[in-house]
């Protein structure tokens, strides 16, 4: 679990920068600016360690560089601001993938309710669209302030929210099933 938390942090790293660094100067340039640096750093470092970049790390780094770039060079926010609902979207379209959540569950989960889990990855998808739309529609307002409060309040609370629903509904379930079964 730890180590999905860590992925996702360096997943998200640019966002998270820029985000530390625009509620402590109130300036998009000057987080947009060190936003693109730390991507780069990040990129350079992994290397330099010899690590292996994934699809995710690299997509990051150049949607870093072109929307931040263009943030820059027009002075608009809203650039920048669109970043994270192209990786909603990026990873929404994975979740479409048929049982892909089979895998991160525990295999009471998989043997006995199969069908659910593969639901539940559907939902996940439509979620990640839905903050995608949000997103990239607080960000067609340029308003920062919403914006920050959207992508630290409610795309997180948002999945913290579907990964509790998720939790209670599979544990009724499962539970339901295994009583069923035991008086079968």
């Amino acid at each position: 679990m730890k180590n999905v938390f860590a992925r996702l942090a360096s997943d998200f790293l640019s966002t998270i920068v820029f985000l530390v660094v625009y509620l402590a100067t109130d300036n998009v340039l000057i987080a947009t600016a060190v936003a693109i640096v730390g991507a780069i750093a990040q990129v350079v470092y992994a290397r330099v360690k010899g690590q292996a970049l994934g699809y995710m790390t690299w997509a990051s780094l150049g949607l870093v560089i072109v929307l931040g770039g263009a943030t820059l060079l027009t002075n608009d926010p809203r650039f920048v601001l669109a970043k994270p609902a192209i990786g909603h979207i990026a990873i929404g379209a994975i979740m479409l993938k048929r049982g892909w959540m089979l895998r991160y569950l525990p295999p009471i989960v998989t043997e006995t309710i199969p069908e659910y889990a593969t639901l539940a990855g559907y939902a996940w998808a439509v979620l990640m669209f839905i903050l995608a739309a949000g997103t990239i529609a607080i960000a067609a307002t340029g308003d920062m302030k919403l914006w920050a409060f959207y992508v630290s309040v409610v795309l997180v609370g948002a999945k913290i929210a579907a990964f509790a629903i998720q939790y209670v509904a599979f544990r009724f379930l499962v539970g339901n099933r295994l009583r069923a079964a035991a008086r079968a």
